[in-house]
């Protein structure tokens, strides 16, 4: 049988929430010159290059329908169906309806019932079969069941199982390839993540266009002292025509001096990412400000933001994603009654997202892993965006955050609000320690992207993996 000069890429879940995978089809099409199916759900619209490449094709499975809420007797049954689904549509779509390729490429986790069907069709149909390991399933099903269930025990078992019959594997960090390699019995290849190339810094146009864009949602006060819709009070005085950040004078545009410092965070809105401690710690940066510049929150008086320009500036944080807890934190935000400080939560396109990324000043992100041996890749885009990050401690996230040269680390919501005090301390010309960082991520800024690291690590194991298959 000779080879086909296809490939399957295999994500249970959303696509267009699955970033790594799409770098994976590009470059598959693109530095392998094979034809690329892409096996997963819709939800996300993938970026524009994903879906405008004539090598990629993407196949959206049905998904298991979101019920109403059931009694608790039903419950269990609906837990154990949901897989049995699953496997059977997958199973479908591996092994009758995409031609078959010469290597699937799956994205663990989720584990069950992905790599079973997976190691199934790979072999129903003579292909070659990568794993790339984001993390580990079992850990992530530990987060509500408990390292101790039955449950976990059996999906670790086959989770390792089928880890250990895969032709090939890729990982995350060097800390999992240890893990896999010492108590796993799997030798697996380090794919770092790294930034395509539209995650860059962003123009002086190219944010006023993307502020313009997403004016709406910025102006709209979240509270009735919201310091950032046109510096009014409510939302009776609030002009969707004026951005608080940049201005445009003829075809000039500038940045204004007095504007916010914009703070962006990329959530899933899920337990496993304590949102709490950036609230916590937003309320620490707005009391300790007005201490500072001897304020009394107490007074009704409102703050002319426009008039002059403060030691501290405003913050307004722009929180991005989908998930289960949003409203929830909605709700509290609102309940804060923040003078200095603004939230806005929304959604942005595929193509809106680096934009906001290359426009902002510091990025936060609250990701802890449940394993401690994967990293977020959130942090991978801010980076390439040129955009220094505060970002929750872990074991291995020294991997890459470089403490004090391109981001900070914090374990608490105080320590979180010290770093905001000492990053913006004499925003916009004089927060040195903010400028360093952001000087440092530029100087690499161009030198490092997926489809080098891709080339130098991917592609080598990818091209093996499918000669040995054929010999």
């Amino acid at each position: 049988m000779g080879k086909r000069g296809r490939a399957a890429v295999v994500v249970l879940g959303d696509i267009g929430r699955s970033p790594r995978m799409q770098y994976h089809a590009l470059s598959l099409a693109r530095q392998t010159f094979l034809e690329v199916d892409i096996v997963a759900y819709g939800g996300s619209e993938p970026h524009i290059s994903v879906l405008e490449h004539q090598s990629i094709h993407i196949h959206k499975m049905p998904q298991w329908p979101t019920l109403p809420r059931l009694p608790e007797l039903l419950r269990p049954l609906f837990l154990m169906l949901k897989p049995i689904f699953q496997f059977f549509v997958l199973l479908w779509y591996l092994c009758v309806k995409i031609p078959a390729p010469d290597v699937f490429i799956v994205q663990n986790p989720p584990s069950v019932p992905t790599l079973v069907v997976v190691k199934f069709a790979s072999w129903l149909r003579h292909s070659a079969f990568i794993i790339d390991w984001h993390n580990f399933g079992y850990t992530l099903l530990a987060l509500s069941l408990g390292r101790s269930s039955l449950f976990v025990a059996i999906y670790r078992w086959i989770e390792k199982g089928c880890g250990k019959m895969a032709h090939g594997s890729l990982c995350v960090t060097k800390a999992m390839q240890h893990e896999l390699s010492q108590n796993w019995g799997i030798k697996a290849t380090v794919l770092y993540d790294q930034p395509p190339e539209f995650f860059r810094p962003a123009s002086l146009e190219e944010k006023h266009s993307l502020f313009c864009r997403i004016s709406k949602h910025i102006n709209e006060p979240y509270g009735r002292r919201d310091c950032v819709s046109n510096g009014s009070a409510g939302p009776q005085n609030y002009d969707p025509s004026v951005i608080p950040f940049t201005t445009k004078v003829g075809t000039d545009i500038f940045l204004k001096q007095n504007r916010p410092a914009l703070v962006v965070s990329s959530t899933s809105w899920t337990p496993d990412e304590d949102f709490g401690i950036l609230l916590e710690a937003a309320l620490m940066y707005d009391r300790r400000v007005a201490a500072l510049l001897g304020e009394d929150d107490k007074t009704g008086d409102e703050i002319c933001w426009d008039e002059k320009q403060f030691a501290y500036p405003r913050l307004l944080f722009i929180i991005t994603g989908k998930g289960p807890q949003k409203e929830k934190y909605e709700q509290k935000i609102r309940k804060l009654n923040l003078k200095r400080v603004a939230f806005r939560t929304m959604w942005l396109s595929a193509e809106d997202y680096p934009l906001l990324l290359g426009s902002a000043d510091l990025g936060v992100c609250l990701h802890t892993s449940s394993s401690g041996l994967d990293l977020p890749m959130k942090v991978v885009d801010m980076f390439g965006c040129g955009l220094p990050v505060c970002a929750v401690s872990y074991s291995c996230i020294k991997e890459l955050v470089d403490v004090e040269k391109n981001g900070l680390l914090f374990s608490s919501s105080s320590e979180l609000a010290d770093e905001l005090m000492m990053l913006f301390e004499g925003f916009p010309e004089k927060c040195n320690a903010l400028k360093s960082m952001r000087s440092n991520l530029m100087e690499r800024v161009s030198s490092v992207r997926w489809a080098t690291t891709w080339e130098e690590h991917a592609k080598p194991l990818i091209t093996e993996v499918i000669a040995e298959n054929y010999t």
